[in-house]
């Protein structure tokens, strides 16, 4: 799974009560609106509860899952929303889930989020940005003498042999996010790249947590692999006693992952949807997002957090491919891939 889902333990489904600031009675207290969201979401029970204290409105977090299984089941119960906001659908599955019309147009009106646009119905706005990348441990390398990689053409270097762990792009947001990136910045050159990789010792595992806890040797694990596929932002969680960064990450090798938020369609309280909606790119929910779900806010102007700035600054130049191009092509690439390197 995610990097975050790593910092994040146990299940939340967070059920908050209050008045409204008009000091509501019952009635406006009951107010409920169903977030339906992936496995990783979490949220501060202050900033939570400090939105219905304001508005009076419940949020009832669901979770049902990665990127890809909730897509499905929006897509699924599209006729029957199982909520009235979705939270989640990420680049690789945006596509989908508007050629299946699950959403409804809505979009706050805040800087930022259109920059990472899917078309021009403003059914999905961005939330967080999660730029997938190569990791190292540079102190791993220096003992070996190798040389920390710049770039993808590195890592086929005879030096680099049996040093890189990857996510399988089958099972993997991470590991296909990396998949993608290499196939935006190599273009036809890519499954040479996977092959000289494959015959270089890359080792493939299903997720995240079992590529980055155990494997990586940056991590807690200390695992046998200095070069591992992960986030941008990991580095801001390994940090040295003097708040200094024991890892790196390579923003050469990033790839843009962004996640959207939208009002369902058919969802029961549509103007209650919009106001979370809102909630969710109001600055303070955006600048909770680093520290709460190891991802970057969408929204302008929110300060990372000081370690952040440091250690994990927003890549400038990820690599990027239109959603519609992923949605249109991804089963293929990953099955070309798998017979590159899994044969």
């Amino acid at each position: 799974m995610r990097f975050r889902t790593f910092l994040l333990v146990g299940a939340l489904t967070v059920t908050l009560a209050g008045c409204s600031l008009g000091g509501g009675g019952d009635e406006e207290s009951a107010r409920k609106v169903v977030l339906v969201t992936h496995d990783s979401f979490a949220m501060s029970d202050e900033v939570m509860e400090r939105f219905t204290d304001e508005t009076g409105i419940t949020i009832d977090v669901r979770k049902v899952g990665d990127a890809g299984a909730l897509t499905n089941q929006l897509v699924l119960t599209k006729d029957s929303p199982i909520g009235d906001v979705a939270y989640g659908v990420d680049t690789t599955f945006a596509s989908r889930a508007l050629d299946e019309d699950v959403f409804a147009e809505y979009a706050p009106q805040v800087d930022g989020p259109a920059d990472h646009g899917i078309d021009d119905t403003d059914r999905l706005t961005a939330v967080d940005l999660g730029d997938v990348c190569l990791n190292i441990d540079p102190a791993a390398l220096a003992a070996k003498g190798v040389p920390e990689p710049t770039g993808y053409a590195d890592l086929v270097e005879p030096e680099y042999k049996d040093l890189l762990v990857v996510e399988d792009p089958a099972t993997s947001s991470p590991g296909l996010a990396y998949l993608l990136g290499t196939i935006a910045e190599l273009g036809d050159g890519w499954q040479d790249h996977w092959r000289a990789l494959a015959a270089n010792g890359v080792q493939v595992v299903s997720g995240w947590e079992e590529a980055y806890t155990q494997e990586f040797s940056g991590s807690s694990g200390k695992g046998p692999r200095p070069i591992v596929v992960s986030y941008a932002s990991s580095p801001a969680a390994e940090l040295d006693d003097q708040g200094n960064p024991r890892t790196k990450a390579v923003l050469d090798t990033c790839f843009r992952q962004v996640e959207y938020a939208g009002v369902l369609k058919g969802a029961a309280h549509p103007d209650d949807a919009e106001k979370v909606m809102d909630f969710l790119l109001s600055e303070r929910f955006q600048s909770q997002v680093p520290e709460q779900m190891y991802v970057y806010p969408a929204r302008a102007g929110v300060t990372l957090p000081e370690a952040w700035q440091k250690a994990a600054p927003l890549p400038a130049d990820p690599a990027e491919l239109p959603s519609a191009q992923i949605q249109q092509n991804r089963e293929r690439w990953i099955g070309e891939w798998r017979a590159i390197v899994q044969g």
